[in-house]
């Protein structure tokens, strides 16, 4: 390849807004808010990880990931709520970690304490957290510190990296490090930052060949930092990145046989690949890591923004609505290591997981702390990836989630974006577009791909659209105050899964049964208990084919991510079996031959969001 052409990098289809650009409305500031007075907003008053005494504020504790992970959901969320309080937390970290900046460049604690036994004293990987977590202070804040910081790393790594390459963790996550040698790089222009880029991309695991020709087809029995969940969820962004180094267009290919890959082998139905701990499969009663859902997030908005394609949106929308909120309660208070989508019991209990007996309880740190200190981010990234810029003058809606954006448009006119939905619970929203003046500037609007009949309109007249890479591209003359309204129509759409039980789909939510929940408190602390959950009703239900499915709507309250207040459910009918049963602690495959108890009735069954039940089924038997 030309060596000119290597020491480019290919632009990115669409460009991150910088935090704070974009605020939550609606119930995403809700969730936001319910986040701030939950773990988010006290975790460090209440877990010696990231206490005072953690190794990133100068202590001798916990000093690997732990700590960054945790600043890159509350360095977002403090911005975006601009939470005096919040922002007060996060700055002391960052004061720290740009005064421990050492004169070879090196930064952050002197000395590795943590929990993971194969660390070594040399390690990378919390160093890119951390890079990431400044990066997004740079955007709220301009602090003029952090380009300076993040040069003088950088150089440092170029100098060692030669002889100190990447290894374990931090070769499985390469790129992470990469998406901020790219940042900075488009800040700075500094060509010795691609050669930097160069060393690790090929220090790093290749993904891209992975992918290509995926070899994982069944549940993995054996530790492999390849197989392992949380890295696949990390790495599946890792060709996208690779790609703007190499140009290679098999690279690009490669993220979406990945993701294809992943899905047919070990697909889930709340969009999640399963993974207790490593791949397991698509059996409906395998786990998937929290920290492994909101790292796919957080990938599917870097593949939006690198690649422009709103398939990536379809796919992070649907984990972040349902998979997301699922894995975590209603208060923000406690959260597991593990979920299934047919998840009958949370308790103390041995499953055929890689991961131990307590993974899919709710609680403080339930099996391991990876996920209480990385959970943070998934609400306030996506908050911030909702809307993009593009690189002709103009804007680009990935989600239609309740906010406001205020940015310029068109060079240098503002533009305060305002999105009025409540949205995915609903099929309508607004847009509304308050301009300084009038301007002409491209509106790129995706159309989720399940929606098939969307209508767009213009101040009440409608648009004839055409889709595009999965968006519909308005460009025209804008006026202050236009307004676009959208309709995009939600059927239910049922998805053949294993031994042909289906899953429901309406619009990019997933329907469940839900289950009662008795919540058992194991563990008493001052706050942030430990819960086991177990079910007050009956859930071996089969669907019953060709029943349709009657849509019933209630309000949206504060916390729609609850059974019981569920602003949307969907009534069908179905039948207890006789030969659904329990299989080592969870419950087993759907049956084949589902079989009704011959005296049970016909139910009517009410289904809520994936989202709003911790005790559901989510796979049904079929009764054809």
């Amino acid at each position: 390849m030309d060596e000119v052409v290597k020491q480019t990098l290919r632009q990115t289809a669409f460009k991150s807004l910088p935090l704070g650009s974009i605020k939550p409305k609606g119930w995403l500031r809700q969730q936001l808010e319910i986040q701030a007075n939950g773990f988010t907003g006290y975790l460090d008053e209440h877990w010696e990880d990231v206490g005072p005494n953690s190794g990133w504020l100068g202590g001798s504790g916990e000093s690997w990931e732990r700590g960054p992970y945790y600043l890159g959901g509350l360095v977002p969320l403090a911005y975006l709520l601009e939470d005096e309080r919040l922002i007060k937390k996060a700055n002391k970290w960052i004061e720290w970690t740009l005064s421990s900046q050492r004169e070879d460049g090196s930064f952050g604690p002197t000395h590795m304490n943590t929990v993971n036994s194969e660390v070594g004293e040399q390690d990378w990987w919390q160093d890119f957290i951390m890079l990431k977590v400044l990066t997004q202070y740079e955007e709220a804040t301009r602090d003029q510190r952090v380009i300076p910081f993040m040069n003088k790393y950088l150089k440092y790594l170029n100098q060692v990296l030669p002889t100190l390459p990447l290894k374990e963790w931090h070769e499985a996550r390469g790129a992470d490090l990469l998406l901020s040698i790219h940042w900075l790089y488009e800040k700075t222009k500094d060509p010795e930052l691609l050669e930097l880029a160069e060393i690790v991309r090929e220090q790093t695991i290749n993904w891209s060949k992975i992918f290509a020709k995926f070899p994982y087809w069944r549940k993995q029995t054996q530790w492999n930092h390849r197989i392992h969940v949380v890295n696949i969820a990390m790495g599946i962004k890792a060709p996208a990145v690779f790609y703007r180094q190499t140009h290679e267009e098999w690279e690009k290919e490669a993220v979406y046989k990945g993701i294809d890959s992943l899905m047919t082998y070990h697909g889930q139905a709340h969009g999640m690949f399963s993974g207790d701990e490593w791949l397991s499969g698509t059996h409906p009663s395998q786990g998937v890591e929290l920290c492994a859902v909101v790292e796919y997030m957080f990938s599917m908005e870097n593949l939006i923004r690198i690649l422009g394609d709103g398939m990536f949106g379809d796919i992070l929308e649907k984990v972040a609505f349902n998979a997301l909120p699922a894995t975590i309660s209603p208060e923000w208070d406690s959260h597991q290591y593990d979920q299934q989508v047919n998840q009958v019991i949370c308790n103390l209990a041995e499953r055929p997981w890689s991961n131990g007996p307590d993974a899919n309880m709710f609680g403080l740190e339930p099996h391991f702390g990876c996920c209480t200190s990385n959970m943070h981010q998934g609400w306030p990234k996506f908050t911030s990836n909702s809307i993009m810029a593009t690189h002709d003058g103009g804007l680009a809606a990935i989600s239609y989630v309740p906010c406001q954006l205020k940015t310029t448009v068109a060079g240098n006119v503002g533009v305060e974006l305002t999105i009025n939905s409540n949205y995915p619970f609903r099929e309508q929203l607004s847009i509304e577009l308050n301009l300084t003046e009038k301007t002409t500037f491209p509106l790129l609007l995706r159309v989720p791909g399940w929606c098939k009949n969307h209508q767009i309109s213009v101040n009440g007249e409608l648009q004839n659209t055409k889709i595009e890479n999965g968006f519909v591209r308005l460009e025209r003359e804008w006026n202050p105050n236009d307004q676009i309204d959208l309709m995009f129509p939600m059927e239910v759409q049922i998805e053949e899964r294993n031994n042909h039980s289906v899953s429901v789909n309406r619009g990019p939510l997933v329907y469940v049964l839900p289950i009662g929940e008795n919540w058992v408190c194991v563990q008493n602390r001052e706050r942030f208990h430990d819960w086991e959950v177990y079910p007050t009703t009956s859930w071996r239900y089969a669907l019953i084919n060709n029943k349709g499915f009657k849509v019933k709507k209630q309000d949206i309250t504060d916390q729609p991510f609850r059974a019981e207040y569920a602003p949307i459910k969907l009534v069908t009918e179905g039948r207890l079996l006789s030969n659904w049963a329990m299989e080592k602690n969870s419950a087993s495959e759907p049956p084949l031959d589902p079989k009704p108890y011959p005296n049970a009735p016909i139910a009517t069954i009410e289904l809520v969001p994936y989202g709003c039940a911790r005790l559901r089924i989510g796979e049904f038997p079929l009764l054809r």
